[in-house]
């Protein structure tokens, strides 16, 4: 089976690509900018023309979209690019899974099932909503898989920001009023690449099992990495004056039916020795 993984040189392209190979599946990841050991063939997603030429010249089993824009507002790539993928797979008669985001959310629910409708109060997650309209409408079969915070290897966006404000790199804070369900990178590779290889159709939930506040996950890292927890400073939303989603818990009792990769919660493979499964 050979499967295109777009975003290949991304915190959770690269992963998808070597879960991938260790699973004696032929990964082939795209780049942008510059190639990577795990990612050998260049794409444009905003470009549909390139996207069309890509799937032509590598003929995949199935794709894998986990390509976003360098900025989270750059709605070319996150909204365009995945409408020209979807469109493309679709003209190729090739399995589509997608990767959306609980972005789309506002949280005023809280918690979010498959039949969830988006309500997003930012411009990324508006960007996550209409690719979602997108990718549905071109490939009715395609799975759409919303997560929350990616992390677990040390590489991780969380993980970095963690890092940095505990070294002073970068000013700001973690919320303490902000809680996801923070997935492991491995398990959700796990997940997209069981996904590309079985025909579930729709949207599925693959989030963590563990609902905690960024802070939270920031003191588990450090804890983890042997920081000072005492440095990672803490604040709300509220006290920052920003309007961003608080309280998003995706459920995920159907991909606990769904599939056979488990999903574990942050308080379980965020700890010492548990960067790499």
């Amino acid at each position: 089976m050979r499967i295109l993984i777009t975003g290949g040189t991304g915190s959770l392209g690269r992963r998808v690509v070597a879960r991938a190979a260790a699973a004696g599946v032929e990964p082939v990841g795209t780049y942008l900018s510059a190639p990577a050991a795990t990612a050998s063939v260049r794409l444009d997603v905003r470009d549909q023309a390139d996207v069309r030429r890509v799937l032509r010249e590598v003929r995949p089993d199935a794709v894998v979209h986990a390509a976003a824009g360098r900025d989270r507002d750059d709605w070319p790539a996150n909204a365009d690019g995945a409408a020209n993928v979807a469109v493309a797979a679709a003209d190729a008669g090739v399995r589509l899974v997608h990767v959306s985001s609980d972005a789309i959310f506002s949280g005023r629910a809280v918690h979010y099932a498959e039949d969830a409708w988006p309500d997003p109060v930012y411009a990324y997650g508006a960007a996550k909503a209409a690719a979602e309209t997108a990718v549905r409408a071109a490939v009715p079969s395609a799975a759409v898989v919303r997560t929350s915070l990616i992390l677990g290897d040390g590489n991780g966006y969380h993980e970095r920001l963690t890092h940095d404000l505990v070294a002073g790199r970068v000013t700001g804070a973690l919320f303490t009023d902000e809680i996801r369900k923070p997935v492991h990178v491995d398990d959700l590779a796990d997940a997209l690449l069981e996904l590309a290889a079985g025909d579930y159709a729709g949207v599925l939930n693959v989030a963590g099992a563990d609902a905690v506040s960024r802070y939270e996950l920031g003191v588990l890292v450090a804890r983890r990495d042997g920081l000072d927890v005492a440095r990672i400073p803490a604040a709300t939303t509220a006290e920052l004056g920003l309007q961003r989603p608080t309280d998003v818990r995706l459920i995920i009792d159907k991909a606990a039916a769904v599939l056979k990769t488990r999903l574990r919660g942050a308080r379980e493979f965020v700890d010492t020795g548990a960067r790499d499964r």
